[in-house]
This record gives structure tokens, C-alpha cells and sequence, in this order.
């Protein structure tokens, strides 16, 4: 029997099945640059985020085995299969430390991988991103791939005929969901999605303090046809996550405009 219908089951458990639209909250920061602020307490910072109508969470393995939850409203669970360090000789250099069969055990409704396209390792990372691929579809597994065009041929991180050529290399080696940088403007981005058969999300990427900014950056992603967002540090580093979960919220499932979003942050409750 086919385990893709696991596979459409388990993605309605992080996208949501009346809009198509996804907020995930990655919290894999902890390997790359260890316990920054908002993740110290992974189990309150969960809570909070599904408080304010988060889809999913990422992370990985920690992220289940300590921030596990006794109590709160349900939310996705996505398992991050890379990793690197900041303190590596090539921090863009990713490596596989977890299994798709792993992360089965472990209740996961999805798995990501992170993928930076012109890296030095670039062959490497591909050949993992189409080796777990192959492993989700066997198990019936949601993919996220996180692609990122980040090396010496790479003109910027937000370049849109990079950006663009990452997200259809995860469709085209069989990722469901892909997470990119914004490129700037709804015009280049509509391109990117254009190009890609696969729902695409954006990277909430920096901490950045003008929030109307940010509002309007989700904002103008999902008019250009963008699937949502992975907000992280711009969620678990704000003074009220669950708040700024709901203001996003409303943007991605309720078409919001962002002054309605800005006002639902800015309002006390």
C-alpha cells in the first residue's frame, strides 16, 4: 500500500487545510549558535507560539525530548535533519544528524533539510536532500526543504534568479514544502513561485526591530503567491510571541491587511 496518503495526512497537521498556508516557528537555532534569547525554555517558548495559532515548530531532536508539552493548544512538529555551527571552518557546509525513520519514532509530522546551493559542499548537500526525499516518500513523510543560495557565484542571498533556482531544485528532487529568502519585491518573488510546483514560504530571517516592516514583508510575499512563513528569531525574540504569532496569523490564514495585524500586535490582551 502507497504511504503517500500518510504523507497528505501528515501535512494537513502543519498546513493548514482551509487557507493552503503554513506558520512554522524554526527553533534549530540552538545547534548552530546555541541558546540564544527566546529558546533558553523551549517548552514555554512552544506554548507560546502554538498559543498564538502557530501551524508548527522545528527543531531538532531537543526540541521534543526537552521542550516536550503536557499542556496548550496542538501544533505541528517538524524535525530538522542538519546541521552546522557557527564554529565550523564552513558553517554552510551541512551534514545530516537525524533519520526520516527517526523522526517517525519520535511522532514528527514533517522533516526539514537545509540545503545552500553554491556552497563548497553543494554535491553533497543535493545528494542528502535526494537520499531523505527518497526516504520520505517510502514512509509517507512531509519534506521542507530550506534552500539557500549562499557561495562564490552567488551575487546576494536574495538574488531572485537564485533564490528562484533554489526553490524549484527542492521540487524538482521532491521536497512538498520549500523555504526561501524574500527577494524584495512581490514582482521578482510572484517569479520564484511561478517556478515552483511546490508551496513556497519565506525565511523570517534577522532579528529586526521595525515590525511594520516585517508585517508588511509576510505581506507582500503572500500577495506575489507565497505559501506563508518560517519566522523564527523574529517570533521567539519578540518581547511577546504569542502576539506576534497571532498578528502574523492573521495575515497568512485571514488575508489581513498589515495595519489590522499591526494593531492586533500592538494590542494588549
Amino acid at each position: 500500500m502507497s504511504a503517500m496518503p500518510g504523507k497528505f495526512i501528515r501535512l494537513e497537521r502543519i498546513i493548514n487545510r482551509e487557507t493552503g498556508r503554513t506558520v512554522i516557528v524554526p527553533m534549530d537555532h540552538g545547534v548552530t549558535v546555541g541558546p540564544i534569547p527566546g529558546i533558553e525554555n523551549m517548552r514555554d517558548m512552544v506554548n507560546a507560539v502554538a498559543e498564538g495559532g502557530a501551524n508548527a515548530v522545528l527543531g531538532h531532536l531537543g526540541l521534543p525530548l526537552h521542550g516536550h508539552r503536557r499542556h496548550g493548544k496542538d501544533i505541528g512538529l517538524i524535525l530538522h535533519l542538519s546541521g552546522s555551527t557557527v564554529w565550523s571552518p564552513d558553517p554552510n557546509a551541512k551534514v545530516l544528524v537525524n533519520t526520516v525513520e527517526n523522526s517517525l519514532k519520535f511522532g514528527a509530522d514533517g522533516v526539514s533539510v537545509h540545503i545552500n546551493i553554491g556552497a563548497e559542499n553543494e554535491a553533497l548537500m543535493l545528494q542528502d536532500l535526494g537520499k531523505v526525499a527518497v526516504k520520505c516518500m517510502e514512509w509517507g513523510m512531509p519534506l521542507v526543504a530550506m534552500m539557500y543560495a549562499r557561495g562564490n557565484k552567488i551575487k546576494a542571498e536574495n538574488d531572485p534568479e537564485g533564490v528562484r533556482h533554489a526553490a524549484r531544485i527542492a521540487a524538482e528532487l521532491g521536497a512538498d514544502l520549500v523555504k526561501v529568502t524574500y527577494t524584495g519585491s512581490p514582482k521578482s518573488f510572484a517569479k520564484v513561485v511561478d517556478g515552483c510546483p511546490i508551496p513556497v514560504v519565506i525565511a523570517g530571517g534577522e532579528k529586526i526591530t521595525d515590525e511594520k516592516m516585517l508585517l508588511k514583508i509576510i505581506k507582500d510575499s503572500l500577495e506575489a503567491g507565497g505559501s506563508g512563513v518560517a519566522v523564527g528569531r523574529n517570533a521567539f525574540g519578540h518581547a511577546n510571541p504569542a502576539r506576534m504569532m497571532r498578528a502574523i496569523c492573521a495575515l497568512v490564514h485571514e488575508n489581513a491587511s498589515v495595519d489590522k495585524a499591526l494593531k492586533i500586535l500592538r494590542t494588549r490582551r
